[in-house]
């Protein structure tokens, strides 16, 4: 009986000590084979053209920040069957959903233990990764601030859209930090007006204060949608 091919792995990683640590704790084990070892995302690349590998074991910033991202983008475009594990120090969410986009399978710490580092190689290979409950629930919050942005957003928009010509004006003002009695200087009416008129404007909000609305719109990023509303009427 043959013997399954052991799991091409091409490490890449930009400090020397690290990258043959790697190599190192990988060709302790009979089902893996050190392809390659590159000190860029270019050096990866260029292994895989020659070499090839079932595996990369990539370091997300080697020659410049997000590095490693920005090769797994070229090495899964060439080689769609190639799982990407990466290698980093960082934790941010900004840097976890980058990493995510390329298409790589796993996202490992540099700092955890050999064995897991290892079984994450294998477990990719196989096609089994299994994302840390830290970095999934970091997943899950983001598509839940999407979700909710997104029922904000239309909400938002319902609202605006059935606003008088006075309340968007209003509201235009408020967004650009005009005080009441500003406000009420420009549009020539009396204080008690602008704030009988900002309190119909936050019943249909639903806010208590003229800053909550602001805040909403500012954070959705939709006052581009004032200016076309009071365009249009």
């Amino acid at each position: 009986m043959m013997s399954k091919a052991p799991i091409r792995v091409i490490v890449a990683e930009d400090l020397d000590v690290l990258r043959e640590h790697f190599c190192s704790i990988l060709s302790k084990h009979e089902d893996i084979f050190v392809a390659g070892a590159a000190s860029s995302g270019k050096m990866a690349l260029q292994l895989m053209r020659t070499t090839g590998g079932d595996v990369v074991l990539m370091d997300i910033e080697m020659d410049a920040k997000h590095d490693g991202i920005i090769h797994a983008q070229h090495i899964l475009e060439e080689f769609p069957e190639t799982r990407i594990v990466f290698l980093t120090v960082h934790e941010d969410d900004e840097t976890i959903f980058s990493a995510f986009e390329t298409g790589a399978v796993d996202y490992v710490l540099k700092t955890r233990p050999e064995q897991e580092i290892v079984q994450r190689v294998r477990s990719a290979y196989e096609g089994m990764s299994q994302m840390h409950p830290e970095i999934a629930n970091k997943i899950k919050s983001e598509f839940t601030r999407i979700r909710k942005n997104q029922e904000n957003l239309f909400q938002a928009t319902m609202i605006l859209s059935q606003l008088t010509p006075s309340e968007l004006e209003i509201i235009h003002l408020l967004y650009n930090d005009y005080k009441i009695s500003e406000i009420a200087k420009q549009r020539q009416v009396e204080i008690s007006t602008i704030k009988s008129q900002i309190n119909v404007i936050l019943k249909k909000f639903n806010k208590k204060r003229s800053k909550e609305v602001i805040s909403l719109l500012r954070e959705l990023n939709i006052i581009h949608l004032i200016h076309k509303v009071r365009g249009g009427l």
